[in-house]
């Protein structure tokens, strides 16, 4: 994800799970067959164990779980 030629990010990541806070950037992954694509989402809720993200920006219902580390796991089938 770089902005056109000058090697910068357009998004500004949160990478510390313990500071998480809802609305948060995070790079996350999803197993399975996308386990190779990095995907962007936005924090919705925050628990110990686990949090919340929009997986599609237009779609604030597309909440999904994820796991809590630098850079959260959600499951394909939630996705898909």
């Amino acid at each position: 994800m770089q902005n056109m030629g000058d090697s910068s990010c357009p998004f500004e990541f949160n990478f510390d799970p313990a500071s998480f806070k809802v609305g948060d950037v995070v790079s996350y992954r999803v197993t399975g067959s996308l386990a190779d694509f990095p995907f962007v989402g936005t924090l919705t809720e925050v628990h110990d164990d686990h949090v919340f993200l929009i997986a599609e920006p237009d779609n604030p219902g597309s909440a999904v779980r994820a796991t809590r580390e630098s850079r959260p796991v959600v499951n394909e089938a939630d996705i898909l």
